[in-house]
């Protein structure tokens, strides 16, 4: 595969199927249109070849083309079903698991199931395909496809032959016991047991999980087979019911590991086998052995059970049904009953329903071993192919099949005889006279070269040769292979060369033995172990091999093997190779006359054509057609030898007329090409290597049999054509095959051949293993040598080296080779750096380890995982590698690259090189020059990098002027004047240094390597000091930048926090929290002002001028303007007037017509009216871009133009293209001037400001989070502060107020010191008002006029008293103190950390509870409220200024003067209330009068009144008796002097105490009452009447005579204490 071609070579067009369920899954895929043209080998160009990296398929139609591209990748997810749409990524966010498995059977995620996918794939393409994704999914240790079912579910499947004979592996088998030899054979002709496993009847077990588990053993299990647990799989399956897969089981010949000693073949049938009654009848017929998965089984199930018993050779049967439905059981009987109904052996069924998946492989597995090796028997696929076509299913091997292949045979007869033989019967263009002629034509070049006269002998020997040549006729070989070739049918002519291939190389691998020598104990062997009702598989077997020799044969490489064991082992089935890589290589590769491949037939078809134009007249047969069938070839992808390796020459004539066809068929602008070398020992896997890459196939080293150079063609696609600047890409593989430097002879036929490729290449990939000593030895002078000849010559290929394992050898190999590439590589351009840690590093060859499957053969090894990624890596690099060709030179078209292979053929053959094709020793002493150059670069390097810091450290050190530009610049310069001299002084050293080893080396004096040297260290001193210059310039330029950012965000913070001290006063003052709207409006306010603010560094001469003319420019080339590009040179000058619209701006016709109407004047205003409209939207486009923070772009320009053509093209006037131009110029020089000023303000600053816009969203953000975290804070400490502070504040002050006030006031009054003081005070204020209504309620209500009286004395006093605002303001003083310890004593330990503030707060109400004496509530600190992470310094800030404002508001408010009522009401203790109870005493009151008990001391049981109340001032019905003795009778009547009898008085004490025995009533109490009470009673005894509503009182005129001072005197006397 190489090319694709507007006509594919597929197989012919189907008629296409009928649509259904089937159909539509293809079409759901995007196959719809491979159904009648199936996808071919070139296919894969488009989809694999030029793919760089792994995309997920992001629909179903994309999951084909997936498959495909990983599967050439050998990745191990080749067969996922998964996609990966965008909107299902954005929707699956949100999505529970659930949800997302419930949308699988849409368009995401997997759509459809991974057996579908395969099995499309394969129906979609045709068989050479299928060969090669066979191959490929073998790697992989996938099941690969047997049978494929048709899309049509009624017509039958297709027996898939073909693509399994490319299938080719190694094994070891353990018999005989000799298990170091190691088989090689294909899939499809090896005999191997073959095991078929179906099911019957639903269950629970996944079939495909248990033989995943017998393949894989005690390793973990492979995927071969799909199964359920895997992604997609559970999903309906569509195409693949009725699918039989096969994986192959390979042992290693570790008995530890394997589970088979032999090979084996384990097919799936996919689907109820009770479906698929051919498929299962194929495979009992064909398979040693079938294991059934039986279910629960109906009775259909159980006679096809029964008839599987009488087709198969041998039956396992798993019981799987259900235990509790004994009537669905296997035939109803239980597992012994079963074996004895069935007829089966005992132990061949297997009782799996307990067992899980893992137990039941472990049983199966050890059914299968005992059956081995004798009772299982051993078949072929080519055998059950016939079987195949006997039971109606189609086999892909049709008609043009086996005409290709008949025509191999009719081709090959004759090869029984010998390779020799053959060879030289058949091929005798390839014999010793076309290698004495290259010897001869080597020596003539030699001797032109030298000035020498031609040696007549020498040509009279090369005549003689010529005339014998001329002599060949075409031979009957060649006669059947060109004409088979000449073929119409492409398909027939694939067929014939991949059979032709295949059957060369089987013929090769034969040895020491015939056909008929191996198949004599074969056919014993297959005799015994085939049954009876097998005769005609085992006749059709025999047959077979009869007739083709598609079979494994023998051929031994031991070193202690003796002879008798050589003859015993020639008789095993399968070709004995070494299954060691490493001791494979160790046999040189030489020509051998047994070996014979498909080469050898390419080569004399060369020949045969180079023969003609050498000797006219020989050869007859189509020759001249044969350049167009080997361009045929090559464009379908089969290699064309460019030099005979094995006679070191090259058919010039013939590669002339080919590359001339070729060139004839291809578009003269589709010729340009470039070259891709892959150059490397003979067996390090190069054919795998670009198969890999690129998918084409060259001849394998291991299957090779010729040695040379051979090259593909590859078409590149649009999209590389442009970057590559190329139309072709060549590839070339040469396989070196020197194993010591001691065979002359062919260590000079690699140096040619190697020499030759470097020749033609624009890239060389090197290839490394790891092998080691004269091997690595001889080819790395080969490889070093042909480098330094193309040097020699002028030119250099960009080289890349492959490391095919991460061994220490091939890294150190690799890297060796890549000091010599670099040495070479001198072209100032083509280095640089590679990485950030090595800015010197040079980058003309990477280094890509591919670890791939190079070194073993056996699909038992699994794929390295990271195989596909470095294969995508090292496409990579060689794709860069040519993008970096087309800077460096011009692609080469195809005559010039026949050109070039002549010209450097004639210098290989003249050796005209100062370095012989023989010398081995230059290599290794330049190579030990590389090295020391290397080791002295890297010591430079890192004396440079030291003195890069110390100047890095310099330019650092200015921060404080480092914005000056002329300390700047000045700085800048001295240290680039000094890193020149730096650099210059220490690369003279080097250059010392070189000379002096070369001086040394003997082999190294030659002119040549003095130049190389010393245009590497010209190439060294340049690279370093242009990298350097521009290091201090990115210092500097980071330095000042860096200075302007931290400017630029000091400047920001402060507008920042101006506007959020702003917005966190209003957010106090308002309660209202802020939106995000209204935050990022303020951010944006702050932004524009910092920008308009900061002082950005000017630009210094960059004018923009040219960037806008030649936009312009564009401009009117896009629109066909060419013709006023004249008018562009005034662009850009200073205009001084306005713009003017002239009467050549309108065309004639418009002028005509508008002639008479004011000479046009009306026209010009309107064109006028429109230009002017366009310069103001012009001035309000400048005005809108000025304004924004960003440098002048180019795309401002081409938004001007746009605008000025969309406007033009609204009007409705014929104006020409000239008012269009010069508006446009107009306006553009214009926006010279204006974007200009722009440009200078941003400029040098363009990235700082670039790298500030783009973070923009990031300052926003954290100006919002400052707010929104200081806003809660802020929040969260007035709310502390008005929630719990305060309440404890207000607490603390007022709490003792009351108690303070009690005592000033008794400390200035001495009535309140005791009750009977203010009870005479009390009296003694009644009696100085002289108010009858106070009288009268102290008389009727007591209490109430005392707490009065005392309201009325609080009142008084705070109204007079100054004592108030000093408490109050000493109390806020002790309670802010306290509360600030509290705080900082929490504070304690946080420095400025993030802290959760509830616990911090719970512990400043703690700290005042215990150690201030506050009482301090914490229910509103409970609820996740004041729960907040915040920096506690900043908290405490904030609550600290909360307690300032509070303390200033409070102080303001004792200050001012009070409302003295509702100052009372609010504090904790009245006063009143307390001075009442202090002045209350005893509270008891006389029954008879009312009167107060006077008695001060405290617990007395007995009271006392000092002043009784006369009887009539007191109501008669009060319900309280007065005293009787207060006012007797004779009182108030005719003698009211006189008392009545004294012993009425006795009597009536007596009763009183009597009824009042807690009273004392003294004697002298009863004589008359106080002067106070008569004083009273005469002064108000008329109102007294009156209110008791009774008759008046006689008042005696003694009474009338007390003054209020007698009353107040008897008042003091009466209170004078005992």
């Amino acid at each position: 595969m190489s090319l694709k071609l507007p006509k594919r070579l597929s197989s012919k067009k189907k008629k296409p199927p009928k649509i259904n369920a089937q159909a539509e899954v293809l079409n759901k895929m995007g196959l719809e249109a491979f159904r009648t043209t199936p996808l071919d080998p070139a296919s894969m160009l488009d989809i694999s070849t030029w793919a760089l990296e792994d995309q997920e398929p992001m629909e179903p139609k994309d999951l084909p083309n997936a498959f495909l591209q990983r599967l050439w990748l050998l990745s191990p997810d080749a067969r996922s079903p998964c996609c990966k749409p965008l909107h299902d990524v954005l929707n699956n966010a949100n999505k529970s698991p659930e949800e997302i498995i419930n949308d699988f059977g849409g368009e995401s995620q997997s759509a459809i199931n991974p057996l579908d996918v395969v099995a499309a794939v394969f129906m979609s393409a045709n068989t050479f395909l299928q060969q090669e994704m066979t191959v490929r999914m073998l790697q992989c240790q996938f099941a690969v496809p047997l049978v494929l079912p048709n899309i049509d579910p009624e017509e039958p499947g297709r027996f898939l032959l073909w693509p399994l004979r490319g299938a080719v592996s190694q094994w070891r088998s353990h018999f005989p016991e000799n298990n170091s030899k190691v088989y090689e054979g294909d899939l499809a002709s090896t005999y191997m047991p073959v095991v078929s496993c179906v099911k019957l009847g639903h269950s629970g077990v996944s079939k495909s999980q248990v033989l995943n588990n017998v393949i894989s053993g005690l390793r973990s299990p492979n995927d071969t087979f799909l199964h359920r647990g895997m992604d997609g799989v559970q999903l309906p399956r569509r195409l693949s019911n009725g699918l039989v897969e096969i994986g192959w089981y390979l042992p290693t010949g570790d008995t530890t590991r394997d589970i088979f000693p032999v090979p084996m073949v384990i097919s799936n049938l996919r689907g109820d086998a009770s479906s698929h009654e051919k498929c299962l009848s194929l495979l009992c017929k064909v398979s040693s052995a079938v294991v059934v998965f039986c279910g629960d089984l109906r009775e259909k199930e159980k006679l096809i059970l029964a008839s599987c018993k009488n087709m198969a050779s041998k039956l396992i049967l798993i019981d799987l049904s259900d235990d509790e439905k004994n009537e669905n059981r296997v035939v109803g009987f239980s597992g012994p009953n079963l074996e004895e109904y069935m007829g089966v052996p005992r132990g061949s069924v297997l009782q799996g329903r307990d067992l899980s998946e893992e137990e039941l492989a472990n049983r199966l597995c050890d059914i299968l071993k005992d059956m081995l090796p004798d009772e299982l028997k051993h078949v072929t696929l080519e055998a059950a192919a016939k079987l195949a076509e006997e039971l109606d299913l189609n086999v892909d091997e049709g008609a043009a099949c086996e005409k290709a292949m008949a025509k191999v045979e009719e081709v090959l007869r004759g090869l029984d005889e010998g390779s020799a033989q053959f060879r030289e019967k058949q091929l005798p263009l390839q014999g010793p006279l076309w290698s004495k002629l290259a010897e001869m034509e080597k020596e003539e070049s030699k001797q032109r070269k030298e000035g020498k006269e031609i040696d007549p002998q020498l040509q009279k020997e090369k005549k003689d040769i010529l005339v014998e040549l001329s002599s060949y006729k075409m031979t009957p070989a060649m006669k059947i292979f060109t004409d088979a070739l000449f073929t119409t049918d492409t398909v027939e002519r694939t067929y014939f060369l991949s059979w032709m291939k295949l059957r060369l190389w089987l013929k090769q691998i034969e040895k020491l033995n015939t056909p008929q020598d191996l198949f004599t104990n074969l056919q014993t062997e297959m005799k015994d172990a085939m049954p009876e009702h097998c005769g005609e598989l085992q006749n059709g077997i025999i047959d077979d091999l009869g007739d083709s020799d598609s079979f494994c044969t023998d051929s031994t490489f031991e070193e202690d093997t003796t002879e008798e064991q050589q003859v015993s082992e020639q008789q095993q089935m399968c070709l004995d190779v070494s299954f060691d890589h490493v001791a494979s290589c160790s046999q040189p590769f030489e020509p051998d006359p047994s070996k014979l491949g498909l080469e050898h037939f390419l080569r004399e078809m060369g020949l045969i054509f180079e023969l003609t134009h050498i000797s006219p007249g020989s050869g007859s047969h189509n020759v001249l057609r044969l350049p167009s069938l080997a361009t045929d070839l090559l464009l379908y992808g089969i290699p064309l030898e460019i030099m005979d390796g094995d006679a070191s020459n090259i058919p010039i004539r013939w590669l002339g007329c080919v590359f001339a066809e070729l060139k004839r068929r291809l578009p003269q602008e589709q010729c340009r090409t470039r070259v891709v070398t892959n150059l490397g020992v003979h067996h390090d896997r190069n054919a795998e290597v670009l198969s890999a890459l690129f998918g084409v196939k060259f001849p394998d080293g291991r299957k090779r049999a010729t040695r040379g150079v051979y090259m593909v063609a590859l078409c590149l696609p649009d999209n590389l054509r442009k970057d590559m600047e190329c139309d072709f890409l060549f590839l070339i593989d040469v396989g070196l095959c020197s194993m010591s430097l001691d065979n002359s002879n062919m260590l000079i036929h690699d140096n040619e051949m190697a020499t030759v490729a470097t020749g033609l290449s624009d890239v060389l990939m090197q290839s490394i293993s790891s092998h080691v000593g004269t091997e690595f030895e001889a080819n790395f002078t080969v490889i070093v040598n042909a480098l330094l000849r193309i040097k020699e010559c002028g030119s250099m290929p960009i080289c890349q080296l492959l490391a095919q394992d991460e061994s220490i050898n091939s890294l150190l190999q690799a890297s060796q080779l890549r000091r010599v590439s670099d040495m070479l590589q001198t072209e100032i351009g083509d280095r640089g750096t590679s990485n950030a840690n090595n800015n010197y590093a040079k980058t003309t060859s990477s280094i890509t380890c591919v670890k791939g499957p190079w070194y073993n053969m056996s699909l038992s090894e699994p794929i390295d995982m990271q195989y596909s990624k470095a294969v995508l890596k090292l496409k990579q690099n060689l794709l860069e590698a040519l993008k970096k060709c087309a800077a460096k030179s011009e692609a080469k078209g195809l005559p010039e690259f026949m050109s070039r292979l002549c010209a450097v053929w004639d210098t290989v053959k003249a050796e005209s090189f100062s370095i012989g094709m023989h010398n081995t020793d230059i290599a290794l002493a330049f190579s030990l020059l590389c090295t020391e150059l290397s080791q002295w670069e890297n010591t430079f390097l890192e004396h440079i990098e030291s003195w890069l810091n110390g100047a890095r450290r310099k330019i650092f050190s200015t921060k404080a002027k480092a914005v000056d530009a002329s300390i700047e610049n000045g700085l800048l310069s001295e240290l680039k004047d000094e890193a020149r001299e730096e650099v210059k002084t220490e690369v003279d050293k080097l250059r010392a240094k070189g000379e002096a080893y070369l001086m040394k080396e003997n082999l190294l004096k030659m002119n040549t390597f003095r130049p190389i040297l010393m245009s590497n260290m010209d190439d060294l001193q340049e690279r370093v000091t242009e990298d350097i210059i521009q290091r201090l310039g990115t210092v500097n330029e980071s330095h000042c930048s860096l200075t302007q950012l931290e400017k630029f965000e000091g400047l920001l913070e402060k507008e920042q926090e101006s506007k959020l001290r702003t917005l966190l006063e209003n957010s106090k003052s308002t309660k209202v929290l802020l939106q995000d709207t209204e935050l990022e409006e303020e951010f944006e306010g702050a932004w524009s002002k910092t920008l308009s603010n900061f002082d950005f560094r000017p630009s210094e001469t960059d004018d923009i001028t040219a960037r806008v003319t030649d936009i312009l420019k564009e401009n009117l080339i896009s629109r066909g303007l060419h013709k006023h590009m004249k008018k562009l040179e005034v662009n850009g000058q200073n205009q001084t007037a306005s713009f003017q619209v002239y009467d050549e701006h309108f065309g004639y016709r418009s002028r005509l017509k508008h002639m008479f109407e004011d000479n046009n004047r009306q026209q010009r205003l309107e064109a006028q009216r429109v230009a002017c409209n366009i310069i103001e939207e012009y001035n309000q486009f400048v005005a809108d871009k000025s304004s924004l923070p960003a440098d002048f772009s180019d795309s401002y320009v081409t938004t001007l133009l746009d605008n000025v053509e969309k406007a033009l093209k609204e009007t409705s006037m014929e104006i020409r293209s000239a008012f269009e131009v010069e508006l446009k110029v107009y306006l553009c020089s214009a926006a010279c001037q204006d974007f200009q000023k722009l440009h200078d303000r941003y400029a040098k600053d363009s990235e700082l400001l670039t790298g500030i816009t783009a973070t923009k969203s990031t300052y926003m953000a954290e100006f919002i989070y400052q707010f929104r975290k200081r806003d809660q804070c802020q929040r969260v400490a007035q709310a502390f502060t008005s929630m719990i502070i305060k309440p404890a504040v207000s607490d603390y002050i007022y709490r003792p107020l009351g108690m303070c006030i009690v005592e000033e006031i008794q400390g200035k009054a001495q009535q309140y010191q005791s009750p009977r003081a203010f009870h005479q005070s009390l009296l003694e204020e009644l009696i100085e008002e002289d108010c009858f209504e106070s009288f009268l309620e102290y008389l009727l209500s007591y209490e109430n006029i005392r707490v009065r009286k005392i309201q009325e004395k609080v009142v008084a006093h705070l109204s007079e008293s100054t004592s108030l605002n000093k408490w109050r303001q000493q109390r806020l003083g002790e309670i802010i103190g306290k509360i600030a310890v509290a705080v900082s004593q929490a504070a304690e330990g946080t420095n400025g950390a993030l802290s959760d503030t509830k616990p911090l707060l719970e512990r400043v109400c703690l700290t005042l509870e215990r150690d201030g004496d506050v009482d301090v509530s914490r229910a509103s600190l409970d609820g996740p409220f004041f729960s907040i992470t915040t920096e506690w310094d900043r908290f405490v800030k904030c609550l600290m200024e909360l307690l300032a404002v509070m303390r200033l508001d409070l102080a303001q408010e004792f200050s001012q003067n009070v409302d003295i009522t509702q100052l009372l009401q609010c504090l904790p203790i009245q006063p009143q209330c307390l001075l009442l109870s202090r002045v209350r005493g005893c509270d008891q009151q006389c029954p008879l009068c009312g009167a107060p008990c006077e008695l001060n001391e405290m617990g007395h049981e007995v009271h006392r009144a000092l002043l009784h109340r006369p009887k009539d001032m007191l109501p008669h019905d009060s319900g309280s008796m007065s005293c009787p003795l207060s006012c007797p009778e004779s009182m108030t009547k005719d003698n009211p002097g006189m008392s009545k009898d004294t012993e009425d008085m006795s009597a009536a004490r007596r009763v009183l105490h009597s009824l009042y025995p807690d009273w004392i009533i003294a004697p002298e109490d009863s004589q008359m009452p106080s002067a106070y009470w008569r004083y009273v009673l005469a002064r108000f005894s008329e109102r007294f009447a009156k209110e008791y509503k009774q008759g008046p009182t006689k008042i005696p005129e003694e009474w009338k005579k007390i003054t209020k001072e007698e009353a107040l005197h008897s008042l003091k006397e009466a209170f004078l204490p005992e």
